[in-house]
């Protein structure tokens, strides 16, 4: 056994790498592989959002609700918390009580009426806000391990602001003109910017302004169940 005398054992020796501070934004990834499976690419291979950070993170989501509740569900099943805001708590409740199995993970809240969720690294929380075309301005805000996901059915003149402030967007099925809009903020290829008034339900794109990924969202059975088929329309 060799020695290792007073410096300790001498490990592998590699260059350094290094960024310029310029190129820091090239890492950032709108899907990788540590949280929210939400579907699978064109390969097959598993889509991954990470929604649990250190500091405040928003996603905007302009598409159905079926995936904003297959989202919520499967946060809910990583062990977060999710509070979903709604004016339409009944589209929402058999969804609540499937998840809960004796306990709070999902609950519901009127528009506003967000509580203080008390997010910890080791308790995080996922706040879903469908809140309409009109979405007013969150009483409770993304914060370090409290993330919100806000759902539009389409654009509406509250999407500019969104869009600026996201951190992760999602666009599932649009009209050209919308696609065209969604395509100048985001600094989509025009490749992409043509494919998003054809996507079938259930597949999104997920962007940021330095990468994007499609993904498509197959339900387990026990979702199938629960919330029926893959759809874009509510």
């Amino acid at each position: 056994m060799p020695t290792t005398g007073r410096r300790g054992l001498v490990g592998p020796r590699r260059a350094e790498h290094s960024l310029a501070h310029e190129e820091l934004g090239a890492l950032s990834l709108p899907i990788g592989d540590d949280g929210v499976v939400i579907g699978a690419d064109a390969e097959g291979r598993p889509q991954v959002i990470g929604l649990h950070h250190p500091v405040p993170y928003d996603v905007l989501l302009v598409g159905g609700l079926w995936t904003a509740q297959v989202l919520a569900l499967r946060a809910a099943g990583t062990g977060a918390r999710v509070a979903v805001e709604t004016g339409r708590a009944q589209v929402w409740s058999n969804l609540v009580q499937a998840a809960g199995a004796g306990q709070e993970c999902i609950s519901l809240h009127d528009v506003g009426r967000v509580p203080p969720m008390g997010a910890t690294v080791s308790s995080p929380v996922l706040v879903v806000r469908d809140c309409g075309m009109r979405p007013p301005r969150g009483r409770v805000a993304s914060m370090a391990w409290q993330s919100v996901v806000t759902l539009l059915p389409y654009l509406s003149p509250s999407a500019p602001r969104l869009l600026r402030s996201a951190s992760l967007v999602g666009v599932q099925r649009v009209s050209p003109d919308e696609a065209r809009e969604i395509g100048r903020r985001m600094q989509l290829p025009q490749r992409d910017v043509d494919t998003l008034s054809t996507l079938g339900d259930g597949v999104t794109l997920w962007c940021t302004r330095h990468d994007r990924q499609y993904a498509v969202t197959q339900p387990t059975d026990a979702e199938s169940g629960l919330l029926g088929v893959p759809r874009r329309l509510d």
